[in-house]
């Protein structure tokens, strides 16, 4: 399985925060926000990744993440030029995916929670034949896809940004597919918004008797930062877990090193890199917290 981080667009939502960077480079409180959905892809065991951006950050992002190696990874780079829908992600990695399945990740979404590589892996598992999608409660449904429920619980559809939600479970920006989904991404025609939605793609698999839904309940906390609030509310929520706890979140060098993704050595380069920042400092001392 390969994944795929979709961190183009606009941004319009954040201007002018936007109007000289791409949103997903904005800080979340010590970390670029790309860093959150990138781990999220590392937690589910991926390593083999596409970063799809627009032609004018796409040398940032190569500054910012380099090719992977530093982290065991191998990061490769894609353009989007003009926004039309999550579902264009999707046939832009055909050539990248191969034929293999696939873990979509947008690059503003944040998510944690306890178990969330469990969640992840049986996602993983289970993508060799259909979809996976996750959802989380949510106050104000009209602002996501949607998922519709029949008497029983049982999932019947998903509506993109419905006027009248028909339930407070929305479809979060990570997306478990097979092989089909760039096939199924291409014969969309676009929505009146004139974008190829990933709601409809999702609604194929279901047609087909194949898509999961994975919900995530109390225990996990998931923000679209993609507007100044979200931005601001996922900021202050990393910082209290941090400091509370003396743990991060969404640290690459950790997680490489947890997973056996990068040795002693490549940690140490990677805190000496950052020198006596609290960031280099964390990953010194990286290897004596882990005898604790």
């Amino acid at each position: 399985m390969r994944g795929v981080l979709l961190a183009g667009g606009l941004g319009t939502r954040l201007r002018p925060l936007t109007a000289a960077t791409s949103k997903h480079l904005l800080p979340v409180y010590d970390k670029p926000m790309i860093y959150f959905p990138l781990t999220t892809l590392m937690l589910a065991g991926l390593r083999e990744i596409l970063v799809i951006t627009t032609p004018q950050d796409a040398p940032a992002y190569r500054r910012l993440l380099g090719d992977g190696t530093q982290w065991g990874l191998s990061l490769r780079y894609a353009e989007q030029r003009e926004p039309a829908g999550v579902a264009q992600a999707l046939i832009i990695a055909e050539t990248f995916l191969d034929g293999a399945p696939s873990c979509l990740a947008l690059g503003d979404n944040i998510l944690f929670g306890h178990g969330l590589p469990e969640r992840l892996a049986a996602a993983r598992a289970a993508g060799a034949e259909g979809a996976t999608v996750f959802a989380h409660y949510v106050d104000a449904p009209e602002r996501y896809g949607v998922v519709r429920f029949d008497a029983h619980g049982a999932v019947i559809g998903i509506e993109e940004k419905p006027p009248l939600p028909p339930s407070h479970w929305a479809a979060i920006g990570l997306y478990f597919f097979d092989g089909e989904a760039p096939a199924i991404a291409r014969g969309l025609a676009p929505s009146a918004r004139g974008e190829l939605e990933i709601t409809d793609v999702l609604n194929a698999y279901l047609a087909r008797g194949r898509l999961r839904l994975e919900k995530l309940g109390r225990g996990f906390a998931w923000f679209d930062a993609g507007a100044a609030d979200a931005l601001l509310d996922a900021a202050e929520y990393v910082r209290v877990l941090e400091r509370r706890q003396g743990q991060k979140i969404a640290c690459p060098e950790e997680i490489a090193f947890r997973l056996g993704y990068i040795d002693p050595e490549a940690l140490a380069a990677a805190a000496a890199h950052y020198g006596d920042s609290a960031y280099g400092r964390y990953l010194a001392a990286l290897p004596h917290r882990l005898l604790d």
